[in-house]
């Protein structure tokens, strides 16, 4: 016989309320003197090594209105396909490369990082993924954290190899991953729902 548990209750979710911004980036919000900077501000520093890009976007809603009170972080390897983290278990990271950035997107749903285009790192079975950046948006009414990619338009063979990028091309959706390149600038919008929803992944 199965004994129920009424003692073990699920937690109730939570969004992230109206406060993403002064919980997380509190100069953006002119909230000073709690820390010198906001944390993720600058990823890059003069002796950074690699080719130096902007990446830009905006965050829209279903509606294809701007969401402006979301924050967007990014994760990302150096220029060698190495990871600044703990979790990273080859030698060699670049010091000078934070490889990680947080940025409140502005009144019209605009994010943007300074940063370096990231080099090939192995996927699960070895072999090389394409180079990528991997970006999570947090907004009030977002109960988890969304997760998803930006590949780059410049690496279309390297893209074609790729296992997740294998994964959505059936769905036709691949091209919601596909950051497009012109000169050092990188524009990537995110679509949370609706006509050219960008494909978000499992953490």
């Amino acid at each position: 016989m199965v004994n129920t548990i009424n003692y073990l209750k699920e937690t109730p979710s939570q969004t992230a309320g109206p406060y993403v911004h002064i919980g997380m980036v509190p100069n953006f919000c002119d909230i000073t003197g709690v820390i010198a900077e906001d944390l993720g501000k600058a990823m890059i520093g003069d002796g950074t090594k690699g080719e130096r890009i902007t990446i830009t976007g905006r965050v829209l809603d279903g509606a294809g209105n701007p969401v402006n009170d979301c924050v967007v972080e990014i994760w990302q390897a150096d220029a060698n396909g190495i990871y600044n983290s703990p979790a990273e278990h080859r030698s060699g990271a670049d010091e000078n490369f934070a490889g990680w950035g947080r940025c409140p997107a502005d009144k019209d749903g605009v994010f943007r990082f300074d940063t370096i285009k990231p080099g090939q790192v192995p996927g699960p079975n070895g072999a090389p993924m394409a180079p990528h950046v991997s970006l999570w948006i947090v907004a009030r009414g977002i109960n988890i954290g969304l997760l998803t990619r930006m590949y780059f338009s410049d690496e279309a063979e390297a893209n074609a190899k790729d296992p997740i990028l294998a994964r959505v091309r059936p769905s036709g959706r691949e091209h919601t991953l596909i950051g497009k390149r012109e000169g050092d600038t990188v524009t990537f919008d995110i679509r949370l729902q609706g006509e050219e929803e960008t494909v978000f992944l499992d953490a």
